[in-house]
Order: structure tokens, then sequence, then C-alpha cells
């Protein structure tokens, strides 16, 4: 007897485990995952300049993520619930480790990064040939040589980034499809919400680590150990400065690869939660999986997708939850992506600092609005009506408080020339930039390089010489030029490299907008578990795969792919000065009108989000009169214990029909 015990209680060890260990290793795909994603998203202004790109275009590199998403996701999610699900997640994340590797391998085949200056430190500072000399020539102007152009041509090195990236999102495909259903089949029912938030609490882990790490890398010079950094004239808040960004991919890379191995070592099936130490009820189980799986290979593999689709389709509650998603994808998707660079244009931080500040402010209040909403769906048994309306409303609420975001601002930069005249009043950006005025007219100088400096009187030019300066004293970032004709102070007129600081005001207003910024983080995450458990709930378990598969591949091909690129077009058309290449062609932005800037990066989410509400509120009105799938259907542990009870019911019966019998024969026998 006591054996037996020992057995079962082993037995019930073991089987606990596998459930606890499928969850603790997709919580670390979803960390690696997001690690890599959170990586990627920091580092585009990086790639931006190290390629000297367009904004759309890197927009296009970030989309391309979504591509390779898009060519499996319908294929796994409906053949990946057939075949071994922990063995094709573990496929995906070396598959991930591969794309990162190739994202990185640019930086070991180009060239040295090159910024366009007028200052060169490498040949004699004395001879001053980027200061204001009358009647002299520049050696800095952009050449018309073809074979510079050539040489540039080594920029289309972000093609590796792009197909990189392809990779990467191929190898995401099976993690949250094949996760998700796999949790939702093993798990008790109360239990999927809790687990779920755990597996969205990752899914926060990963993006926090990801911007630490793109912080501490976007603070290192790209070419750091092949080159001396003293003698670099830029830091890393100006326009120029590109991070080390291939170095966290090979992080990546190696993580992901990692975050593989449980996966190949885990069962196809796991026993119910709850039941495990039921040897009738499992074998019951494995008979039935048995013969569902003799009548599929019968009936053919394929022979219920068009089925699935047509219920998926005429499903108006899921179908509802999916334009949904699109328009929110949409609206967070661009706010994301571009969230650093907006810090940056706005506030005047570097892109280390922003991407840091986002880390620190947006996601931990995210990762307890995770748990906590998985905690109240399990503690308060909330029903799918429930959910559905706690994820609208509390969204709502947030999205209220959005809007004050649009009090937090700050002024454009003031920069003679472009932003202001060089008497220092504001001009209108679009009537046409006057980079020359009289105290520099005979300078002869550049009128495209972006080599900011700022002056005495708190005015930014775009360069000393056309800040009218003729003598310089000190190398490198501690150069100081003297004697400027257009700053008119009363001192002895001079200038440091770099664009001016925005000022005490502005440093409040970036404080006020990352607090707004934590509220609504924390509301809208307290809302997300609700939501998606009522995407899970509206579907039968039989279409969960496809339908999660389905709903995924919906806001990749209506949101993760052209969103990026249209709102970096967008971007792209607020830039007021762009940085040019050797050949003379345009590269990267240089610095961009925050005003418009703003408008579009909080307006059209705000648009979009709005526009989200009509099929929000459709579906609480839909709610009322529907009966979605399961929802009143015991659970599958219920139902096995309804089993077991019958079973007992049926061997009592049996007990006392024999009883009864063996009375009757005696009485005869008597």
């Amino acid at each position: 007897m006591g054996e037996t015990e020992k057995r079962m209680e082993t037995h019930r060890v073991k089987c606990l485990s596998k459930v606890k260990m499928f969850l603790l290793a997709l919580t670390c795909a979803y960390v690696s995952k997001t690690l890599s994603g959170s990586y990627m998203n920091s580092m585009l202004t990086q790639i931006e300049r190290q390629f000297n790109i367009p904004t759309s275009l890197v927009g296009f590199i970030n989309g391309s993520f979504e591509i390779g998403n898009l060519l499996l996701i319908i294929f796994v999610s409906y053949f990946g619930t057939k075949l071994h699900r922990p063995i094709m997640i573990g496929v995906g994340c070396v598959v991930m480790g591969l794309g990162c590797f190739l994202i990185s391998l640019p930086h070991f085949l180009m060239n040295r990064y090159e910024y366009e200056s007028t200052v060169s430190v490498s040949s004699n500072v004395s001879s001053n040939s980027f200061l204001c000399m009358e009647n002299g020539t520049q050696t800095s102007r952009p050449t018309q040589d073809p074979s510079e152009c050539v040489k540039e041509i080594k920029s289309l090195m972000w093609v590796y980034v792009l197909v990189g990236n392809i990779i990467r999102g191929m190898g995401e495909t099976p993690i949250m499809p094949l996760g998700i259903s796999y949790i939702e089949d093993f798990s008790k029912s109360e239990n999927s919400p809790l687990y779920i938030g755990f597996i969205e609490t990752g899914a926060i882990i990963g993006p926090l680590i990801g911007l630490l790490l793109a912080s501490f890398c976007a603070n290192i010079y790209v070419d750091t150990g092949s080159v001396n950094t003293d003698d670099l004239t830029i830091t890393p808040t100006d326009t120029r400065w590109v991070g080390a960004w291939w170095f966290g991919f090979l992080i990546c890379a190696g993580v992901n690869i990692l975050t593989a191995i449980p996966f190949f070592f885990l069962p196809k099936t796991l026993p119910k939660e709850g039941l495990e130490d039921n040897a009738d009820i499992i074998k019951n189980d494995k008979e039935e999986k048995q013969s569902g799986e003799v009548k599929k290979e019968k009936h053919g593999i394929t022979k219920d997708f068009l089925p699935f689709m047509k219920s998926l389709s005429c499903n108006s509650i899921y179908m509802l939850f999916i334009l949904i998603s699109v328009l929110q994808f949409n609206a967070f998707a661009n706010m994301f992506s571009f969230m650093p660079k907006y810090l940056e244009q706005q506030y005047g931080k570097s892109t280390s600092d922003a991407i840091f500040l986002i880390g620190i402010y947006n996601l931990p209040p995210i990762c307890i609005g995770y748990i906590a909403g998985g905690l109240i769906m399990k503690k308060f048994k909330i029903t799918v009506k429930q959910a559905a309306h706690i994820g609208c409303w509390l969204s709502v609420i947030e999205y209220l408080l959005y809007f004050l975001c649009f009090l937090a601002t700050c002024d454009n930069s003031p920069v003679a020339g472009i932003t202001t005249s060089y008497e220092g009043i504001q001009q209108d950006l679009y009537v046409g930039n006057k980079i020359l005025a009289d105290c520099n007219t005979d300078c002869n100088c550049p009128t495209k390089t972006w080599d900011p400096v700022c002056g005495d009187n708190g005015l930014s030019y775009m360069s000393a010489c056309l800040a009218g300066c003729e003598t310089s004293s000190g190398t490198g970032l501690n150069m100081v030029f003297q004697n400027c004709s257009c700053i008119r102070t009363s001192g002895n007129s001079s200038a440091v490299l770099g664009l001016c600081d925005k000022g005490h005001d502005c440093s409040m207003m970036l404080q006020y907008f990352l607090i707004l910024s934590t509220i609504s983080s924390f509301i809208y995450s307290l809302a997300a578990i609700p939501g998606y458990m009522v995407l899970l709930r509206c579907i039968k378990s039989e279409e969960k795969s496809l339908g999660v598969g389905l709903h995924a591949f919906c806001t990749r091909i209506f949101a993760g792919i052209p969103a990026p690129i249209y709102f970096g077009a967008l971007v792209d058309s607020t830039c007021l000065h762009w940085g040019t290449l050797k050949c003379g062609k345009p590269g990267a932005c240089r610095i961009y009108d925050s005003t418009n800037f703003r408008h579009i990066y909080l307006g059209l989410p705000a648009a979009l989000r709005g526009s989200s509400f009509i099929p929000a509120f459709l579906i609480l009105i839909l709610l009322r009169k529907h009966h979605l799938p399961g929802e009143n259907d015991p659970s599958g542990t219920e139902l096995a214990v309804m089993k077991v009870t019958e079973k007992e019911k049926e061997c009592k019966d049996v007990h006392q029909n024999s009883k009864v019998s063996n009375d009757e024969e005696m009485k005869a026998k008597l």
C-alpha cells in the first residue's frame, strides 16, 4: 500500500513538473523573442544613421519582421497542433537566433562609420580650414566624384538587416499560437488566465532587458575598439552619433538559441492539469486522442481547415475583435517603434537616455498590470461578458488620459537659418530656409553639411563657419570657436560643438510626459488579459489554435507591416534638414519640426484608437444576446470529474444490484 501511494506521489510531481516546465520554458521564450524585438525597435535610429537611409525605409525594415511571420503563421497555427508543438517552438527559437546573427553581420563587412563634419581631427587643426575665411576654399564640400558614390553603395548592406529580420519573424511564428494553445489544452480553465498573465509578464520582462541592453549599446560608439574615441567631435546626443547596435544583436542571438534547448525535451501531450494522478482518466484520454487521430488520418489532415475558417469568419464577435486589434496595433506599433526618436527630437535627449527612460517608466507598470489582470480574473472568476466590460471601460479611461500628453510639449531647437533667423526670431519653417546671412556671406561656407555649434547667445548654428567663427582652440569635444561674427553678444562671441540645450522647462515637460505614459501603460495593461480572454473564449476549443493564428495574421498584414512604413513616411515629411553623403545625395534626417512631429506622433494613434471603440461597443451589445462557445459548458477538468462521478455511480449501482440478487438467491435457498 505504501509503495502504491509513493508511486502515485512521484507520478503526480512528475506530471505537475511537466506543466510547470512548459510554462517556464514558454515564458523564457517570450522573454527572448521580446528581448530581440524591443532591441530591434530601439536600434532603428542607429540603423538609420549607420546606413544613411530615410525613416520610411527604416520602417520597412522594421515591418519585415511581420512579413517573415506572415509567411508561416496560418500554416503553423493549423498544422502545429497536429505536430509536436514544443519541438516546433524550439526550432523557432533557433531560427530567431540565426536571424539576429545575420542582422549584426553588416558591421563586420563594412568599413568604419564616417559622419559628416566640417571639423577634421586627423589633419592639422591649426589650419582652420573649417572656419570662416574670406575668399577661402572649403575642403569639406560634398564631392561629385562617381567613385565615392560607388563606395557608398556599400550602404546597401541594410539588406542583410532586412533579411535577418524576416528570418527572425519566421522563427517567432510558432511561439505564440502553439504555446498559448498548449497551455489552454492542458491547464485548468480557471488557471489559464493566470498562466497567460505570467507569459505576458515574460513578454514585458524581455523588452525591459532589451531596452536596458539597447541603452547600454547606444552609449558605446559603433566602432569602439578600432577608432580613438578621444578624437570624436560628436556625443551621444548628436543626431550623427551611431551606437554599437550590432553588439546587442549578438547577445540576442545567443539568448534565443539557449532558450530553445528545454523544448526539445518536453512531451507532445500532457494530462489535463489536476487529473495527473488518476490513471483511469489518463488512459481514457489517451484512447480518445488516439481514436481522434485515427479519424483525422482517415478524413485527411486538411479537411477541417475550410470549415474552421468558415466558422471563424462567421463569428461576429471574433471578427470584431480582430478589427479592434488591427486598429489598436496600428496605433501602438507606431508609438513604440518611434518613441526613442520622439524623445530625442521633442525633448533633446540622447538615444541612450531615451531608451533607458522608456524601459524604466513604461515597462514595470505594464508588467504589474498583466499580473494583476490575471489574478483578478482568477480570484473573482470573471466571466467572458464581465471581462469584455472590464477591458473596454479601462481602455476608455486610459484613452481619455492620453490626451493630456498633448500638453507636455517643447518648442523647436533654435537653429539659425532653419527654425529661427540669425537675429533669433522664430520664422516660418516651410517658406524656405535662409541658411546664409550678411554675417557669413563672405565665409564661403558649405550650406548642406550638418556640424552644429551652440553660441553664447543660446542660438545654434549649422556649423562653426556659418556662425562666422574665425578662430578655434582645443581639440575634439573640447574645441571652442571664437570671434564669431553671427553671434552678437557683449563677450567674445564664442561657440562650442553640439546643439544648445533645450532648458529646464523642457526637462519638466519630459517628466510630465513620462508620468502620464506610466499611468496609461498600467491602466491599459490591466485591461489586456481580460480582453485576451474574450478572444480565447469566443471561439470553439478545436478552432482555438487556428483562431489565435488568424488573429495574429490579420494584425500583421493590416498593421505590423504597413504601419511603420506609412508612419515613417509621415515622420520624414517633418524633416527640416537632411544629412549629406559624400556624393551629394541626401542621407538620414538631422533635425525635425518638433511641432508637426508631435501632431503626427500623438494625433494619428489617437484617431486610430478612437475609431477602435466603435467595434468594442458593438461586442458589448452582441455579448448580451450571444451564447459563446463553452460559456456554460463545463471545463475539461470538470468534465473529467463528472466522468469519474458517473463511473462511481455505475460501480455503486452494480454493487447494489449484485447485493440484491445475492439476497434473493439466499431467500430462495432458504
